[in-house]
């Protein structure tokens, strides 16, 4: 319930009574609509900020929970400073144009100098090296975020705990569902920094700084010139760019870059093959293949399709995740596969394809499927992580025919990744498939296997041999698998890059909690809601990857589970606020470990085969149900806290902490996380106890 305003409220500098608020324009928000306004921002802000931040350095491709580490650090302080006189949230839009001018100024290509954690194709980087740009861009996000922090941390404040919780969560639904929108309309990046200014000048009015005014709209000018750029546009996932290559000669075609990284060469299928001729191989490998379904996974602007239609293929499945790239396939193609009446296009992801149809295929197809991209909150999880395991080979096996061929090519730029994939097919096909190299553009490969050991020829000298390779000195990893996806992690190891990188991470969290902050006092009797943090990071990453490999890791998908998880919080939020006798603690933590422990001995494999709206049932009970419980047990506690902003801060600190622990899953995959999750929750309910039992001998 809403409580009367304070007798103060402070807005920067500047002190009013209620009258003097009274006063302020009509159109200054106030009360709930100014907390959900708020947090709507701070969310939609942090949302943004991820993929726009993503398209222009792609040293964050190895960090995709970098800036949301930095905002939970940022908005943590932004709490602990809600209590202080001066309003530095009206100075947001200055952090905001620093860290935009940066970007811009010093924009990153692809970093792919490391032999542990590499991409398919080798670019050399641009800006400056991954060990400056990333701290920088960290410390600056933070500082921003602080300011996001703090006008929401100001206006949760002015309500009881709980109802400021139930507010806050509302309006970071709000803001999931805002920045859900722009990603469907492919919006132009400058759309969400005007996003931004009518926000702020909603909850500022009048006292919102011209210097602030000034700088947001010095962003939005920026950003409109970038999307101005010839050939910029934006997809879901990316910062498309495209230009015409060899214009006025018969060689010319449309290249494609995206984020900085050079992705596609749209061509005529013939020169395709005259200058890369590895592409036709799979075709030549296949004996007494009708080629009546072919299926395309990566099916991008469409030469793969047409390749497959100038085989003879009569009916073609098309897959490809990006809307934008297929639809600049069908704009500039010159095959014009796409318009065939013979083609059927999908935007999906492949794997989530495989589970949802029962088609037989003559050839399988994985074209080039690497997506330069991660997947949101998760920490290394990229859109096409689950392509690549054991598990979708098989699918891919069982959905070919008696004569049917798989085949996937690629540039695999070091020979164990070849080996890992090489060794993954001969597991699951029970022979070694062909290895077909064009050496002349960096490693250009193709790897091809029948569903049974006549279905393809190999050329002399290039049937893989394991025993071969492993004489030459060169590793071959075992397979990737659902619950540890990691195609590109050479050995089960969290890279030296990233452990140095994660320590900065919590040196400046450390500092910056003290000297922004306050002293660490304010957040004493907390320590509870800080482990429950840590733990709620590590389910909502379980979650993320639960529905990537279920439903696939589309934008669309990975924004509903966003958005469930904040649903799940509401509820629970609703349950501890609506039932008159409080719910016994005991039954609240026994449902909790219950619905953990369900969790993690039902593995995702296990759904894979159920039907589509069974399978979102079960996922739904078994993801959301240990959120529902974890957060009865945060709200029952926060709810009677003599300090709101200081138990959030708390919270939120916990949670950038677990942000850190997302890369354990390097080591012990995904289903593990679950385990680590209940060890923490079972430090908090030790220490809520002890927590609690102080407060009613003190009481």
């Amino acid at each position: 319930m809403h409580t009367p305003l304070r007798s103060r409220v402070r807005y920067g500098s500047v002190v009013t009574n209620a009258r003097s608020l009274a006063d302020m324009p009509s159109w200054v928000l106030r009360g709930r609509a100014r907390l959900m306004v708020a947090s709507a921002l701070m969310l939609f802000v942090q949302l943004a900020l991820i993929r726009w931040s993503g398209a222009n350095l792609i040293h964050l491709s190895y960090f995709s929970n970098l800036i949301l580490l930095a905002s939970f650090l940022g908005i943590g302080l932004g709490f602990l400073r809600s209590r202080r006189d001066r309003d530095m949230g009206r100075y947001v839009p200055i952090g905001l144009l620093i860290l935009v001018g940066f970007v811009m100024l010093f924009p990153a290509t692809i970093e792919a100098s490391s032999t542990d954690l590499i991409y398919f194709t080798e670019v050399r980087p641009s800006g400056f090296p991954a060990w400056v740009t990333l701290p920088l861009v960290f410390i600056v996000i933070a500082i921003t975020m602080t300011g996001f922090g703090e006008i929401t941390g100001r206006a949760f404040r002015e309500f009881k705990a709980l109802d400021a919780y139930r507010w806050d969560i509302i309006g970071s639904i709000l803001g999931t569902l805002s920045f859900t929108l722009i990603a469907f309309l492919r919006a132009p990046s400058w759309i969400w920094p005007l996003v931004t200014l009518v926000a702020l000048v909603l909850l500022y009015g009048p006292l919102l700084p011209w210097l602030s005014r000034i700088a947001m709209v010095v962003v939005v000018g920026i950003l409109v010139l970038e999307s101005l750029s010839a050939g910029v546009s934006w997809s879901p996932y990316y910062k498309v760019h495209t230009s015409i290559e060899n214009v006025g000669t018969i060689n010319e075609f449309t290249h494609i870059q995206v984020n900085g990284v050079p992705h596609q060469n749209v061509m005529d299928v013939k020169q395709r093959l005259l200058a890369e001729p590895v592409y036709g191989r799979p075709y030549e490998r296949a004996v007494n293949n009708p080629l009546n379904n072919v299926l395309v996974v990566g099916a991008g602007t469409g030469t793969d399709v047409a390749l497959a239609l100038s085989r003879g293929a009569k009916h073609v499945d098309a897959v490809e995740i990006d809307p934008r790239i297929q639809q600049i396939g069908q704009q500039v193609n010159p095959n014009k596969p796409y318009d065939d009446p013979r083609v059927s296009v999908h935007i999906n992801d492949g794997r989530a394809f495989l589970s949802s149809t029962d088609t037989k295929y003559d050839l399988i197809l994985f074209a080039l499927p690497d997506s330069l991209t991660l997947v949101s909150g998760a920490s290394q999880l990229r859109l096409e992580s689950y392509l690549f395991t054991q598990q979708s080979i098989e699918a891919a096996r069982n959905h070919l025919t008696d004569n049917g061929v798989f085949a996937m090519y690629n540039y695999y730029r070091e020979p164990w990744l070849v080996n890992r994939l090489a060794g993954t097919v001969d597991e699951v096909f029970g022979h070694a498939p062909c290895i077909d190299s064009f050496t002349a553009v960096q490693s250009l490969a193709a790897i091809t296997v029948g569903k049974n050991a006549d279905n393809a020829v190999c050329a002399p000298g290039t049937t893989w041999d394991r025993a071969a390779a492993v004489a030459r000195g060169e590793a071959v990893p075992a397979p990737a698998q659902d619950d540890r996806p990691f195609l590109y992690l050479k050995e089960r190891s969290i890279p030296p890059l990233y452990i140095l990188v994660i320590a900065l991470i919590l040196g400046v969290a450390l500092i910056g909690i003290r000297v922004f902050g306050g002293p660490l006092r304010m957040m004493r009797g907390y320590g509870d809601l800080f482990f429950m943090g840590m733990a709620f990071l590590l389910l909502e990453t379980r979650s993320v990857t639960t529905f990537a490999l279920l439903f696939g890791t589309t934008w669309l998908v990975n924004a509903l589970v966003f958005a469930g998880v904040l649903l799940a919080v509401l509820v629970a939020i609703e349950v501890t606020s609506r039932v008159k006798t409080a719910i016994p603690r005991p039954l609240i933590i026994t449902g909790l470990f219950a619905s953990l422990l369900i969790a993690f001995l039902i593995p995702n494999s296990a759904l894979l085969g159920l039907a589509i709206p069974l399978r979102l049932l079960c996922a739904i009970l078994i993801a959301f149900t240990p959120i529902f419980f974890a957060n009865l047990l945060f709200t029952s506690r926060f709810k009677n806290s003599e300090n709101p902003t200081a138990a959030f801060a708390a919270n939120l600190f916990g949670a950038m902490i677990g942000g850190c622990l997302e890369y354990l899953s390097l080591l012990i995959g995904y289903q593990w996380l679950i385990g680590v999750a209940a060890v923490i929750y079972l430090l908090a309910v030790l220490v809520g106890t002890r927590t609690l039992r102080k407060q009613s001998i003190g009481a």
